[in-house]
């Protein structure tokens, strides 16, 4: 991920994230950046999964949106690309989190990235997480070349 959109998105995290341990590192990676800056929160997940075949990329990933629902299609992002942006509340503070999921091929690229505000309790606009969202995707696609026959 571009130390600039880390640093945009998620402000006061370090640059570098951090990798999330997975059971197969052939198949899965994932890194995750976080900070508290003020009273602001913001989280940003990026997971990698490479599957064997672009027919199973493809099931993974129409059983991915399946399980979303009240999104929409991201035009112009891999092979297909889904958002949705959700609001929940716990004890009185409320955290929004954008979900971006990408086909390029016989990948998968999920991207979360939600946020809150310890001092109003309230989260962000839906807007400012969902183009979040889109921005870390369109970077994270690019890691792979922004391509269908380098993806894997």
């Amino acid at each position: 991920m571009p130390a600039a959109i880390v640093k945009s998105l998620v402000p006061g995290a370090k640059t570098t994230g951090k990798e999330i341990p997975s059971t197969d590192t052939t198949l899965r990676r994932t890194c995750s950046w976080n900070a508290l800056q003020g009273y602001d929160y913001r989280w940003l997940d990026v997971s990698f999964e490479i599957s064997s075949s672009e027919q199973e990329a493809q099931q993974e990933y129409q059983q991915r949106v399946s399980q979303k629902s009240g999104g929409g299609t991201v035009p112009g992002l891999g092979d297909g690309a889904y958002s949705v942006v959700n609001l929940t509340t716990e004890d009185k503070q409320q955290t929004r989190e954008g979900v971006v999921l990408v086909r390029v091929s016989n990948a998968v690229v999920v991207v979360t990235y939600n946020g809150s505000d310890f001092e109003t309790k309230k989260a962000p606009g839906a807007d400012e997480i969902n183009k979040g969202a889109i921005q870390a995707a369109r970077a994270a696609v690019g890691a792979l070349g922004g391509g269908r026959s380098q993806a894997g």
